[in-house]
Protein backbone atom coordinates (compact mmCIF):
# COMPACT_ATOMS: atom_id res chain seq x y z
CA UNK A 1 0.00 0.00 0.00
CA UNK A 2 1.23 3.50 -0.74
CA UNK A 3 2.18 5.59 2.20
CA UNK A 4 -0.69 7.65 3.59
CA UNK A 5 -0.50 11.30 2.67
CA UNK A 6 -0.40 13.36 5.84
CA UNK A 7 -3.24 15.80 6.29
CA UNK A 8 -2.20 19.38 5.63
CA UNK A 9 -1.48 21.40 8.71
CA UNK A 10 -4.22 24.00 9.15
CA UNK A 11 -3.06 27.57 8.85
CA UNK A 12 -2.84 29.34 12.17
CA UNK A 13 -5.69 31.69 12.91
CA UNK A 14 -4.79 35.36 12.49
CA UNK A 15 -4.39 37.47 15.61
CA UNK A 16 -7.52 39.39 16.55
CA UNK A 17 -8.05 43.03 17.44
CA UNK A 18 -11.32 43.92 19.21
CA UNK A 19 -12.63 47.51 19.14
CA UNK A 20 -15.53 48.52 21.40
CA UNK A 21 -17.78 51.29 20.08
CA UNK A 22 -21.33 50.10 20.79
CA UNK A 23 -22.97 53.43 19.96
CA UNK A 24 -24.86 55.04 17.06
CA UNK A 25 -24.28 56.01 13.44
CA UNK A 26 -22.71 59.38 14.18
CA UNK A 27 -20.45 57.85 16.81
CA UNK A 28 -19.19 55.22 14.41
CA UNK A 29 -18.53 57.77 11.66
CA UNK A 30 -16.65 59.99 14.13
CA UNK A 31 -14.52 56.95 14.96
CA UNK A 32 -13.59 56.16 11.34
CA UNK A 33 -10.17 57.90 11.50
CA UNK A 34 -9.23 55.82 14.54
CA UNK A 35 -10.48 52.59 12.96
CA UNK A 36 -8.43 53.22 9.84
CA UNK A 37 -5.38 54.01 11.91
CA UNK A 38 -5.77 50.68 13.71
CA UNK A 39 -6.19 48.90 10.36
CA UNK A 40 -2.87 50.32 9.18
CA UNK A 41 -1.11 49.60 12.47
CA UNK A 42 -2.29 45.97 12.63
CA UNK A 43 -2.54 44.82 9.00
CA UNK A 44 -2.35 41.10 9.85
CA UNK A 45 -5.01 41.18 12.58
CA UNK A 46 -8.67 40.43 12.12
CA UNK A 47 -10.29 43.70 13.19
CA UNK A 48 -13.55 43.00 15.02
CA UNK A 49 -15.83 45.91 15.86
CA UNK A 50 -18.28 45.53 18.77
CA UNK A 51 -21.19 47.74 17.69
CA UNK A 52 -24.96 47.56 17.05
CA UNK A 53 -25.86 44.95 14.42
CA UNK A 54 -27.63 47.48 12.19
CA UNK A 55 -24.33 49.31 11.68
CA UNK A 56 -22.70 46.38 9.87
CA UNK A 57 -23.06 48.06 6.42
CA UNK A 58 -21.50 51.24 7.82
CA UNK A 59 -18.60 49.30 9.30
CA UNK A 60 -18.04 47.57 5.97
CA UNK A 61 -18.05 50.91 4.13
CA UNK A 62 -15.15 52.18 6.24
CA UNK A 63 -12.81 49.61 4.69
CA UNK A 64 -11.24 49.07 8.10
CA UNK A 65 -13.45 46.44 9.76
CA UNK A 66 -13.30 42.72 9.01
CA UNK A 67 -16.24 41.64 11.15
CA UNK A 68 -18.93 43.22 13.32
CA UNK A 69 -19.68 41.69 16.71
CA UNK A 70 -23.26 42.74 17.62
CA UNK A 71 -23.23 44.72 20.85
CA UNK A 72 -25.56 47.41 22.16
CA UNK A 73 -27.22 48.74 25.30
CA UNK A 74 -29.99 51.31 25.87
CA UNK A 75 -29.13 54.96 26.29
CA UNK A 76 -25.52 54.79 25.09
CA UNK A 77 -24.63 52.57 28.04
CA UNK A 78 -21.88 49.98 28.01
CA UNK A 79 -23.14 46.50 27.04
CA UNK A 80 -23.31 44.05 29.93
CA UNK A 81 -21.34 41.42 28.01
CA UNK A 82 -19.80 40.60 24.64
CA UNK A 83 -20.45 37.41 22.73
CA UNK A 84 -16.73 36.79 22.22
CA UNK A 85 -15.63 33.23 21.50
CA UNK A 86 -12.25 31.57 21.26
CA UNK A 87 -8.97 32.81 22.70
CA UNK A 88 -8.71 36.26 24.25
CA UNK A 89 -8.18 39.18 21.88
CA UNK A 90 -4.56 39.92 21.12
CA UNK A 91 -5.40 43.63 21.31
CA UNK A 92 -8.51 45.34 22.69
CA UNK A 93 -9.25 49.03 22.12
CA UNK A 94 -11.79 51.04 24.09
CA UNK A 95 -13.33 53.60 21.71
CA UNK A 96 -16.56 53.63 23.71
CA UNK A 97 -15.74 56.00 26.56
CA UNK A 98 -13.32 56.74 29.36
CA UNK A 99 -14.38 53.86 31.61
CA UNK A 100 -14.48 52.25 34.00
CA UNK A 101 -17.42 50.04 32.80
CA UNK A 102 -16.09 49.85 29.23
CA UNK A 103 -12.59 49.10 30.54
CA UNK A 104 -13.87 46.27 32.71
CA UNK A 105 -15.97 44.79 29.91
CA UNK A 106 -12.85 44.44 27.78
CA UNK A 107 -10.58 43.37 30.64
CA UNK A 108 -12.99 40.51 31.39
CA UNK A 109 -11.93 39.04 28.02
CA UNK A 110 -8.28 39.04 29.21
CA UNK A 111 -6.75 40.71 26.14
CA UNK A 112 -2.98 40.56 25.81
CA UNK A 113 -2.97 44.35 25.37
CA UNK A 114 -5.59 47.01 26.15
CA UNK A 115 -5.53 50.51 24.64
CA UNK A 116 -7.72 52.91 26.61
CA UNK A 117 -7.85 56.23 28.40
CA UNK A 118 -6.80 56.36 32.03
CA UNK A 119 -9.40 56.31 34.79
CA UNK A 120 -8.79 56.42 38.56
CA UNK A 121 -11.09 53.42 39.12
CA UNK A 122 -9.07 51.23 36.74
CA UNK A 123 -5.46 52.04 37.70
CA UNK A 124 -4.22 49.02 35.77
CA UNK A 125 -5.01 50.90 32.53
CA UNK A 126 -1.95 53.03 31.81
CA UNK A 127 -3.44 55.32 29.18
CA UNK A 128 -3.47 59.05 28.43
CA UNK A 129 -5.78 61.46 30.27
CA UNK A 130 -9.35 62.10 29.11
CA UNK A 131 -10.33 65.68 28.17
CA UNK A 132 -14.09 66.27 28.30
CA UNK A 133 -14.12 69.23 25.89
CA UNK A 134 -12.08 67.57 23.15
CA UNK A 135 -13.58 66.99 19.70
CA UNK A 136 -14.67 63.39 19.26
CA UNK A 137 -12.55 62.69 16.19
CA UNK A 138 -9.46 64.27 17.76
CA UNK A 139 -9.96 62.40 21.04
CA UNK A 140 -9.66 58.89 19.63
CA UNK A 141 -6.77 59.79 17.36
CA UNK A 142 -4.93 61.24 20.36
CA UNK A 143 -5.55 58.00 22.28
CA UNK A 144 -3.89 55.96 19.54
CA UNK A 145 -0.99 58.38 19.17
CA UNK A 146 -0.33 57.96 22.90
CA UNK A 147 0.32 54.28 22.10
CA UNK A 148 2.58 55.07 19.14
CA UNK A 149 -0.07 54.69 16.41
CA UNK A 150 -0.29 57.47 13.84
CA UNK A 151 -3.87 58.65 13.30
CA UNK A 152 -5.29 61.47 11.18
CA UNK A 153 -8.64 63.00 12.25
CA UNK A 154 -9.21 64.12 8.65
CA UNK A 155 -9.25 60.51 7.37
CA UNK A 156 -13.02 60.32 7.61
CA UNK A 157 -14.50 60.14 4.11
CA UNK A 158 -16.49 57.17 2.84
CA UNK A 159 -16.35 55.89 -0.74
CA UNK A 160 -19.18 56.82 -3.07
CA UNK A 161 -22.08 54.35 -2.71
CA UNK A 162 -22.62 51.86 -5.52
CA UNK A 163 -26.39 52.32 -5.50
CA UNK A 164 -28.20 55.25 -7.09
CA UNK A 165 -29.77 58.02 -5.05
CA UNK A 166 -33.57 57.89 -4.72
CA UNK A 167 -33.61 61.72 -5.06
CA UNK A 168 -30.46 63.02 -6.77
CA UNK A 169 -29.77 66.70 -6.29
CA UNK A 170 -32.31 67.18 -3.52
CA UNK A 171 -32.09 69.18 -0.34
CA UNK A 172 -32.37 66.64 2.48
CA UNK A 173 -34.06 67.66 5.73
CA UNK A 174 -33.78 65.38 8.76
CA UNK A 175 -35.81 66.68 11.73
CA UNK A 176 -35.10 63.88 14.20
CA UNK A 177 -32.25 63.36 16.64
CA UNK A 178 -31.30 61.10 19.52
CA UNK A 179 -33.18 63.15 22.11
CA UNK A 180 -35.86 65.88 22.17
CA UNK A 181 -33.22 68.36 23.37
CA UNK A 182 -31.50 68.13 19.97
CA UNK A 183 -34.67 68.41 17.83
CA UNK A 184 -35.31 71.80 16.21
CA UNK A 185 -39.07 72.55 15.99
CA UNK A 186 -40.75 70.80 13.07
CA UNK A 187 -42.59 74.01 12.15
CA UNK A 188 -39.25 75.67 11.46
CA UNK A 189 -38.08 72.78 9.29
CA UNK A 190 -41.36 73.12 7.35
CA UNK A 191 -40.71 76.84 6.83
CA UNK A 192 -37.22 76.08 5.52
CA UNK A 193 -38.62 73.39 3.21
CA UNK A 194 -41.28 75.75 1.86
CA UNK A 195 -38.73 78.45 1.04
CA UNK A 196 -36.27 76.04 -0.59
CA UNK A 197 -39.04 74.64 -2.76
CA UNK A 198 -40.04 78.17 -3.74
CA UNK A 199 -36.45 78.60 -4.96
CA UNK A 200 -36.83 75.56 -7.20
CA UNK A 201 -35.07 72.94 -5.10
CA UNK A 202 -36.48 69.49 -4.58
CA UNK A 203 -36.83 68.89 -0.84
CA UNK A 204 -36.97 65.44 0.71
CA UNK A 205 -37.34 64.52 4.35
CA UNK A 206 -35.82 61.53 6.13
CA UNK A 207 -36.24 59.99 9.55
CA UNK A 208 -35.21 57.02 11.63
CA UNK A 209 -37.29 53.92 12.35
CA UNK A 210 -39.06 55.58 15.31
CA UNK A 211 -39.54 58.98 13.66
CA UNK A 212 -42.39 58.25 11.26
CA UNK A 213 -44.83 60.63 12.96
CA UNK A 214 -42.28 63.45 13.03
CA UNK A 215 -41.49 63.00 9.34
CA UNK A 216 -45.20 62.88 8.47
CA UNK A 217 -45.86 66.14 10.34
CA UNK A 218 -43.06 67.91 8.52
CA UNK A 219 -44.17 66.55 5.14
CA UNK A 220 -47.76 67.65 5.73
CA UNK A 221 -46.85 71.17 6.87
CA UNK A 222 -44.47 71.64 3.94
CA UNK A 223 -46.85 70.09 1.41
CA UNK A 224 -44.35 67.49 0.26
CA UNK A 225 -45.48 64.72 -2.10
CA UNK A 226 -45.26 61.14 -0.88
CA UNK A 227 -42.38 60.50 -3.28
CA UNK A 228 -40.24 62.93 -1.27
CA UNK A 229 -40.91 61.41 2.15
CA UNK A 230 -38.50 58.76 3.43
CA UNK A 231 -39.71 57.95 6.91
CA UNK A 232 -39.25 54.78 8.89
CA UNK A 233 -35.51 54.51 8.35
CA UNK A 234 -33.94 54.04 4.93
CA UNK A 235 -31.53 51.10 4.60
CA UNK A 236 -28.00 52.44 4.95
CA UNK A 237 -27.13 51.92 1.29
CA UNK A 238 -30.04 54.08 0.08
CA UNK A 239 -29.51 56.69 2.80
CA UNK A 240 -25.82 56.90 1.97
CA UNK A 241 -26.59 57.32 -1.75
CA UNK A 242 -29.24 59.95 -0.98
CA UNK A 243 -26.80 61.98 1.12
CA UNK A 244 -23.87 61.55 -1.28
CA UNK A 245 -25.89 62.99 -4.18
CA UNK A 246 -27.73 65.68 -2.19
CA UNK A 247 -27.24 69.38 -2.76
CA UNK A 248 -27.38 70.01 0.97
CA UNK A 249 -28.24 68.17 4.18
CA UNK A 250 -29.99 70.18 6.91
CA UNK A 251 -30.29 68.50 10.29
CA UNK A 252 -29.58 68.64 13.97
CA UNK A 253 -26.53 67.19 15.65
CA UNK A 254 -27.19 63.58 14.70
CA UNK A 255 -25.94 60.73 12.52
CA UNK A 256 -26.97 62.07 9.11
CA UNK A 257 -24.88 65.21 9.70
CA UNK A 258 -21.81 63.00 10.12
CA UNK A 259 -22.80 61.07 7.00
CA UNK A 260 -22.89 64.33 5.04
CA UNK A 261 -19.37 65.09 6.26
CA UNK A 262 -18.24 61.57 5.31
CA UNK A 263 -19.47 62.17 1.74
CA UNK A 264 -18.26 65.81 1.58
CA UNK A 265 -21.86 66.85 0.96
CA UNK A 266 -22.78 70.43 1.81
CA UNK A 267 -24.42 70.60 5.21
CA UNK A 268 -26.04 72.95 7.68
CA UNK A 269 -26.07 71.46 11.18
CA UNK A 270 -28.08 72.95 14.03
CA UNK A 271 -26.46 72.61 17.45
CA UNK A 272 -28.07 73.18 20.83
CA UNK A 273 -27.06 71.42 24.03
CA UNK A 274 -23.64 70.34 22.70
CA UNK A 275 -21.16 72.72 21.08
CA UNK A 276 -19.89 72.02 17.55
CA UNK A 277 -16.36 72.24 18.95
CA UNK A 278 -16.98 68.72 20.30
CA UNK A 279 -19.14 67.11 17.61
CA UNK A 280 -19.25 69.52 14.68
CA UNK A 281 -18.04 69.19 11.10
CA UNK A 282 -14.47 70.03 10.12
CA UNK A 283 -13.83 73.62 9.16
CA UNK A 284 -14.35 74.38 5.50
CA UNK A 285 -16.75 76.11 3.13
CA UNK A 286 -18.97 73.06 2.55
CA UNK A 287 -20.23 72.84 6.12
CA UNK A 288 -22.00 75.34 8.36
CA UNK A 289 -22.53 74.73 12.08
CA UNK A 290 -25.12 77.00 13.73
CA UNK A 291 -24.82 77.44 17.48
CA UNK A 292 -25.45 80.22 19.98
CA UNK A 293 -24.82 78.42 23.27
CA UNK A 294 -24.57 77.92 26.12
CA UNK A 295 -24.36 74.16 26.38
CA UNK A 296 -27.18 72.29 28.09
CA UNK A 297 -28.45 68.78 28.74
CA UNK A 298 -28.08 66.69 25.55
CA UNK A 299 -30.58 64.17 26.93
CA UNK A 300 -33.25 66.71 27.92
CA UNK A 301 -36.89 66.04 27.16
CA UNK A 302 -37.54 69.45 25.58
CA UNK A 303 -35.81 71.36 22.80
CA UNK A 304 -32.71 72.98 24.24
CA UNK A 305 -32.97 76.80 24.63
CA UNK A 306 -29.76 77.31 22.66
CA UNK A 307 -31.21 75.36 19.74
CA UNK A 308 -34.38 77.46 19.86
CA UNK A 309 -32.24 80.55 19.29
CA UNK A 310 -31.46 79.28 15.77
CA UNK A 311 -34.00 80.87 13.42
CA UNK A 312 -35.37 79.93 10.01
CA UNK A 313 -33.50 82.89 8.51
CA UNK A 314 -30.27 81.65 10.10
CA UNK A 315 -30.66 78.34 8.30
CA UNK A 316 -31.56 79.90 4.96
CA UNK A 317 -28.64 82.33 5.22
CA UNK A 318 -26.33 79.40 5.94
CA UNK A 319 -27.60 77.57 2.86
CA UNK A 320 -27.02 80.71 0.78
CA UNK A 321 -23.42 80.85 2.06
CA UNK A 322 -22.62 77.35 0.83
CA UNK A 323 -20.68 77.16 -2.42
CA UNK A 324 -22.23 75.70 -5.53
CA UNK A 325 -25.88 75.37 -4.53
CA UNK A 326 -27.86 75.08 -7.77
CA UNK A 327 -31.29 76.70 -7.94
CA UNK A 328 -33.14 75.30 -10.96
Amino acid sequence: MPDAVPAPTPAPAPPRLLVLRALGLGDLLAGVPALRALRRAYPRHELVLAAPAELAPVAAATGAVDRLLPAAAPGRAVPRSLDWTGPPPDVAVDLHGNGPPSHRLLMDLRPLELLAFAHPDTPEVDGPPWYADEHERDRWCRLLRAYGIEADPADLHLPRPASASPAPGAAVLHPGAGSPARCWPVERYAAVATELRARGLRVVVTGGPAEGDLVARLAKQAGLPDTDVFGGGLPFGRLSALVADAQVVISGDTGIAHLAVAHATRSVTLFGPVAPSRWGPPSGPRHRALWYGPEGDPHGRRTDPALLRVTVDDVLDAVDALPGIRHP
